[in-house]
């Protein structure tokens, strides 16, 4: 009995499990050694990751789908996107995903002061990124790019209603024709429909969805170009393609969640760097640092993705 105790207490490698846990305190009672902990610990995340990946890459489907129907929506609206706060926010998750690799190799080797020192920077620069995503979701927000209808209306709602009605062309004195006196009762003539104008001589409003369209805009649309607020920019502009607030919707859902996932990795980083001033991981033990560091590649390696279907488009 001693020695089938005594057999089943090694593993296939040879190593005593009840020796493993006393010397290892950082070794969990279901696992037998340090390196099967680590490789169950490294074989989850990789599934974890897998998940994220069909999530983004059902993502990337409906946006090349939108894109496929609507192109120039997405040529047109993409000028509104910062491309130096994009190509900034890429370069600072890049140099991250960097001081991450090498704070890895640092806990790997033992090097206390510089895995401290790299997981700082690296929290840094999840910081930075969010940081600067603030700056330009709110530059946005201030000039209306939202989704939806709320694309279409002014910023100040008193100026222009919106209304559910098919765009109005400009009053034009030419094409304009009395309307019946009420005073003369029924007996009055019917109106006769004009022939069809010249669409060229009529400036048309800007349409929203279905049929949407912010009528008062129109004729703001006439002031001279200094009294115009620059937060309807893009209500006032001719060249706008119908259903523009699909370009921006897309873009909030992708940017958001990509954004959702980079809070998450501030928190679990910035969790590594008190362990790591703790002095918790070493050659030893250093699976947390490890697998943290494989989330962190993912994250950035999706905005590698976005940044170009986003802000180089056009």
């Amino acid at each position: 009995m001693s020695h089938a105790h005594s057999a089943d207490s090694h593993d296939a490698h040879g190593h005593d499990a009840h020796g493993d846990h006393a010397k290892y305190p950082f070794l969990a009672h279901h696992f037998d050694t340090p390196n099967q902990q680590f490789e169950s610990g490294k074989l989850g995340m990789w599934v974890f990751l897998a998940t994220e990946v069909l999530f983004f890459g059902a993502l990337f489907v409906m946006y090349a789908i939108m894109r496929f129907k609507n192109p120039e929506v997405f040529s047109y609206a993409s000028n509104y996107l910062d491309t130096i706060l994009g190509g900034v926010n890429t370069c600072v998750l890049i140099l991250s995903s960097l001081t991450m690799a090498v704070g890895v190799r640092a806990a790997q080797t033992n090097k206390k002061g510089l895995l401290v020192t790299c997981l700082a920077l690296t929290l840094a620069g999840a910081i930075g990124f969010l940081v600067i995503k603030y700056f330009e979701y709110a530059h946005k927000f201030h000039h209306n790019l939202k989704w939806g209808i709320a694309f279409y209306q002014p910023v100040d709602e008193q100026d222009a209603q919106v209304v559910k009605t098919e765009p109005k062309p400009v009053e034009n004195p030419v094409l304009a024709i009395a309307a019946p006196n009420p005073s003369a009762g029924a007996s009055s003539a019917p109106i006769v429909p004009l022939p069809p104008a010249d669409r060229s001589a009529i400036a048309a409003p800007k349409a929203g969805p279905d049929g949407i369209a912010t009528v008062a805009l129109v004729e703001k649309a006439q002031e001279p170009a200094h009294l115009k607020p620059q937060a309807e920019e893009h209500l006032l502009d001719p060249m706008m393609p119908p259903n523009t607030h699909r370009f921006f919707a897309i873009y909030y859902i992708m940017t958001g969640l990509h954004g959702i996932h980079v809070v998450i990795g501030v928190g679990v980083i910035a969790w590594l760097l008190v362990m790591a001033m703790r002095g918790a991981y070493s050659s030893d033990y250093f699976t947390p640092v490890d697998l943290v560091g494989l989330y962190w590649h993912v994250v950035d390696l999706v905005w590698i993705f976005l940044f170009p279907l986003f802000y180089l488009i056009h």
